[in-house]
Formats: structure tokens, sequence, C-alpha cells
């Protein structure tokens, strides 16, 4: 099953994505600012859901309807 961004582009592993929406990071204080760029994600089990890699936060997922391919 493909995982598609907020513009219904496929998502492949490795790809990078922005962030279109601030997001507050439940368990830290820690908020994502629209446009933060993530380099080399990994997809999920979840077709909705991708896995970023990000300094401060570890094992962060986020749903693709808040990402947009770089």
């Amino acid at each position: 099953m493909d995982v598609k961004d907020s513009n219904g582009s496929v998502l492949n592993d490795g790809d990078s994505v922005t962030l279109i929406k601030d997001l507050k990071v439940k368990g830290t204080s820690e908020t994502l600012k629209r446009g933060t760029l993530f380099k080399s994600i990994r997809l999920t089990d979840n077709p909705q859901e991708v896995e970023c890699r990000h300094p401060k936060i570890k094992g962060l997922v986020l749903r693709a309807e808040f990402l947009k391919k770089a």
C-alpha cells in the first residue's frame, strides 16, 4: 500500500519531507515548526505514519497528512 503525503505524492524510504504545520510532540515540551526538514524517512507498517529522525526526539513517528515531499 502506498504512503501519500498531504499533496497526494507517494513517499518512499529515504525521501526527504517537510512539515506543513506546527506540531506539539506528546511526552516532550518540543514543538516542531512548520517547514522543518526531515531527511531519510522510513516507512512503517501503518500506511498513515512515517518514522523520522530528529536530534532531540528519539523514535519520532509523524502522520503523513502533516508532511509534504521535499
